[in-house]
C-alpha cells in the first residue's frame, strides 16, 4: 500500500512539473508575442501613414492647380468660345491663346509633381512616345480640353472614373497597369470659375496620371529594419473571394501579378482586407508561417498594409529556450518513468505470470472456436467470408478460397481487388460501405458477365476486443434458379401466346387487340412504378383478356351489323369467363384475379358490383385503362377510330368515375414524354 502511494505521489508530481513547465513555456511565448505585435503594429501605422500622406500629396498637386485662378479663368473663357478641335485649334483652325496658356501651365505642374511622361534612355525621333502620364483639363463630360505631351487618353476605366467621380469631391483611381506595364494611379480634383463657392458647379477637373512604382513602393519598407524576413506588402480584395497583391513581391513577382482565394487557409492577406487592423501568426502568398500586422481602411483607396516577419526568425530565441525547458523537463519525466517502471517491475511481476496463463488459456479457448468456425463454414456451398472495414480478408470459408484460387489462410489480410480483381471487387465493396454506414444487413442479386447468377448478403459485424469492425459476407449461387425461372417464363410466354393466337382466329375482327392492350398495359404499369410481378401481371392479363371469347358463337364475333344490348352483355361478359378459364393456370401473380376485376369501376359501379377505389388491384385498374384507350383507337361499325388525343380527352373526363386518377397520369404521362403518342398515333392509322 505504501508502494502504492510513492508512486501515485510520484506520477502526480511529473504530471504537475509538465504542466507547469509547458505552462511557463506558453506564457514566456504570448509575452514574445505581445512584444513583436507592438513593434509590427508601430512599424505597419507609420508605413501606412506614410503612403496616405503620398497619397494626399498627389491629391493635393492636383487640387493646387485647380485651385490656380488663372487656370480657372482661362478654362472658363475655353469653355465660353468652345471646345478646341482635335488638332488644338477652335473652329477657326487656331489654336486659342487659352489653350496655349493651359498647356504650358500643365506641363510646368507636370514635371514638377512628377506627373510628366518618363523620358526614355535613348531618343528615336521616328518613334512616339507612350501616353503613360501627364496632366489634362477635362470637361464635364469627360472630354479633354488640354492636356499635355504623353498623357493618355480619356477612355475604358480612366474615363468611367472621370464621369463616375462625385460632383465637387476630388478622387484617386486605384492602381492599375498601364500600356508599358507599369504600375499606375490617376488623381482628379474639381475646376471653379473664378470666385465661385464650392457650391456651385464645377467647370470640370484637373486629372492627373502617373507611373508610381519608383514613389510608392520605396515607402514600403521601413528605415533601419535588420530583420532579413521583414516585409511590407499591400494587398485589395476583388470581388468577394479573392485578394490581390498590389505591390511587388519578393520572388520577382510584378505588381498586381498575384491573385489568391480569400479562402486560402491561414492567408495573412484575408485578414488584411477583412479588418481594419490584426495581429495573428498566419501564412504569406508562398505558404510560410509568418507574424503578421495588418491595416486596412486607407482613407483614399481601397487597400491593406500587411507588415510580416518569419516566424520561424521572429520566435527564434523563443523557440530555442522553449526547447531547452522542454529537454530539461523531458529529462525530468524520464527520471520520474524510470522510479515508476521499476516500482511497477517489483509489484507486477508476480502477476505477470498469471496473466500469461490466462492470455493462454484465452487463446485456447479462441484457437477452439475458431476450429469450430471453420468446421462449420466449410462445410457449407455457400461463399462466406468476413471483411476488414479496408475490404481485406479476415476471414474465408473453403467454397471463397476456392473461387479465389487460394488457401483460404493465405487469403487473410489481402485486398479483395488483389484477389478477385478491381471488376469484380467494386460493387461488393460499395455494398460492404453501405451496410457499415447503416449498420443494417444489405442484401443484392446480380448477374455477372460470366452468366452467374450472385445473391449476396452483407452483415456488419462489430468491434470486439482486439478485432476491428468488418462485414461478414455471403454470396449464393442462384444461377440454376434463375435459368428455371426464365425457362418457365419462356414456356408461359409461348401458352399466352398460343391462346391469344386461338382468339385471333376465332375472332378476326378483333385481332391483335389483346396484344396491344397487354403492351399498353405494360408501359402504364411500369409508369406507376408498380413491381416486376404486377408488371408482367397485367402485360400477361391484357393479353389473354379475350380468351373467353372460345365460349362465344363465332357468328356473334364476326357479326357484321350493330349488336343488341345482350350480344354486347355476352362479349362484356366473356372477360369473366378468361378469368374462370385461367383459374387452375399458375402465374407468377393474379392473373385470374385481374381479369375478374377488368370490368370494374373506380366509383364502384361495375362487376362486380361494389368492389371500387384501392380494393380494385391495382393491374385490373391499369387493364381496364388500357382496355378501354386501345378500344378508342379502333374503328367500330357505329363509330370510327380516334385520335391519340381524343381518346385521352375522353379518359380524362372519366378519371375517379370509370379510370383511377393514377393509371390515367400514368398513360398521358407515357404518351407525352417516352414516344408512346408517336407510336400509337401510327398503330392507329394502321388499324
Amino acid at each position: 500500500m505504501t508502494l502504492a502511494i510513492g508512486l501515485f505521489v510520484l506520477l502526480a508530481v511529473a504530471v504537475v512539473g509538465v504542466l507547469l513547465v509547458l505552462r511557463f513555456v506558453e506564457d514566456q511565448r504570448q509575452q514574445d508575442l505581445l512584444a513583436w505585435q507592438t513593434r509590427l503594429s508601430i512599424i505597419a501605422d507609420s508605413r501606412k501613414a506614410d503612403i496616405e500622406a503620398w497619397i494626399t500629396r498627389q491629391l493635393d498637386d492636383v487640387s493646387s492647380l485647380a485651385n490656380n485662378a488663372s487656370l480657372q479663368l482661362y478654362m472658363a473663357q475655353l469653355l465660353a468660345g468652345g471646345t478646341p478641335d482635335e488638332s488644338g485649334g477652335d473652329n477657326t483652325g487656331e489654336t486659342p491663346f487659352e489653350a496655349d496658356y493651359l498647356t504650358n501651365l500643365l506641363t510646368v505642374a507636370a514635371e514638377r509633381d512628377g506627373f510628366a511622361a518618363p523620358k526614355p534612355t535613348e531618343v528615336n525621333a521616328n518613334v512616339a512616345l507612350p501616353a503613360v502620364a501627364g496632366m489634362a483639363l477635362v470637361d464635364k463630360d469627360g472630354k479633354v480640353l488640354v492636356a499635355t505631351p504623353g498623357m493618355p487618353p480619356i477612355e475604358g476605366a480612366l474615363k468611367d472614373f472621370v464621369l463616375n467621380l462625385k460632383p465637387g469631391t476630388r478622387g484617386v483611381l486605384d492602381i492599375f497597369i498601364d500600356s508599358t506595364g507599369e504600375a499606375a494611379m490617376a488623381f482628379a480634383a474639381p475646376v471653379y470659375g473664378v470666385q465661385a463657392d464650392t457650391t456651385s458647379q464645377a467647370l470640370g477637373l484637373v486629372v492627373g496620371v502617373k507611373q508610381v512604382a519608383k514613389e510608392l513602393f520605396p515607402l514600403l519598407r521601413q528605415p533601419g529594419e535588420t530583420m532579413k524576413t521583414a516585409r511590407d506588402v499591400l494587398v485589395r480584395k476583388v470581388g468577394d473571394d479573392t485578394v490581390e497583391y498590389i505591390s511587388p513581391l519578393e520572388d520577382g513577382t510584378p505588381p498586381l501579378g498575384l491573385r489568391l482565394n480569400k479562402n486560402t487557409p491561414e492567408l495573412d492577406a484575408a485578414m488584411a482586407v477583412v479588418a481594419a487592423s490584426g495581429f495573428a501568426i498566419r501564412r504569406d502568398h508562398s505558404g510560410r508561417e509568418v507574424l503578421a500586422a495588418t491595416r486596412g481602411a486607407f482613407r483614399d483607396v481601397p487597400w491593406a498594409l500587411i507588415y510580416e516577419v518569419e516566424r520561424k526568425e521572429a520566435l527564434a530565441d523563443s523557440d530555442a529556450r522553449a526547447s531547452r525547458l522542454l529537454v530539461m523537463l523531458l529529462l525530468a519525466v524520464g527520471f520520474v518513468a524510470v522510479a515508476l517502471l521499476a516500482a511497477w517491475w517489483l509489484i507486477s511481476s508476480r502477476r505477470y505470470a498469471e496473466s500469461a496463463e490466462r492470455h493462454r488459456a484465452t487463446a485456447e479457448r479462441l484457437e477452439s472456436q475458431r476450429r469450430l468456425l471453420r468446421l462449420v463454414t466449410d462445410s457449407q456451398p455457400t461463399e462466406i467470408a468476413i471483411f476488414n472495414a479496408d475490404n481485406k480478408y479476415r476471414f474465408a470459408n473453403k467454397a471463397a478460397a476456392d473461387r479465389a484460387g487460394l488457401a483460404p489462410d493465405d487469403l487473410v489480410g489481402k485486398p479483395m481487388e488483389n484477389v478477385i480483381g478491381p471488376a469484380a471487387a467494386e460493387p461488393i465493396e460499395a455494398l460492404n460501405k453501405k451496410a457499415l454506414e447503416t449498420d443494417q444487413p444489405v442484401e443484392d442479386t446480380r448477374k455477372l458477365p460470366t452468366g452467374r447468377v450472385l445473391h449476396s448478403i452483407h452483415v456488419p459485424v462489430p468491434a470486439s476486443a482486439g478485432e476491428p469492425a468488418g462485414v461478414l459476407v455471403t454470396h449464393e449461387d442462384l444461377t440454376d434458379a434463375f435459368r428455371e425461372r426464365e425457362r418457365r417464363e419462356r414456356l408461359q410466354d409461348q401458352l399466352v401466346n398460343a391462346l391469344v393466337g386461338v382468339v385471333d382466329r376465332r375472332d378476326p375482327f378483333s385481332a391483335e387487340h389483346s396484344t396491344r392492350v397487354g403492351k399498353l398495359a405494360r408501359e402504364i404499369a411500369t409508369e406507376m412504378g408498380l413491381t416486376r410481378v404486377q408488371i408482367a401481371t397485367a402485360q400477361t392479363a391484357g393479353q389473354l383478356m379475350n380468351l373467353g371469347k372460345i365460349l362465344i358463337d363465332p357468328a356473334l364475333l364476326t357479326k357484321g351489323a350493330d349488336l343488341s344490348e345482350d350480344e354486347r352483355q355476352q362479349i362484356r361478359r366473356a372477360m369473366l369467363a378468361s378469368g374462370d378459364l385461367l383459374q387452375g393456370v399458375e402465374f407468377d401473380g393474379p392473373v385470374s384475379e385481374t381479369l375478374r376485376q377488368a370490368l370494374t369501376r373506380w366509383d364502384g359501379t361495375g362487376v362486380p358490383a361494389g368492389l371500387k377505389g384501392e380494393d380494385i388491384l391495382p393491374t385490373a385498374r391499369v387493364i381496364t385503362v388500357a382496355n378501354a384507350f386501345v378500344g378508342m383507337l379502333s374503328a367500330r361499325a357505329h363509330r370510327s377510330a380516334l385520335t391519340v388525343e381524343d381518346a385521352i380527352n375522353a379518359m380524362m373526363h372519366d378519371v375517379g368515375k370509370a379510370f383511377d386518377r393514377r393509371a390515367v397520369a400514368a398513360l398521358v404521362n407515357y404518351m407525352d414524354n417516352r414516344g408512346g403518342r408517336a407510336e400509337w398515333e401510327q398503330g392507329a392509322s394502321a388499324t
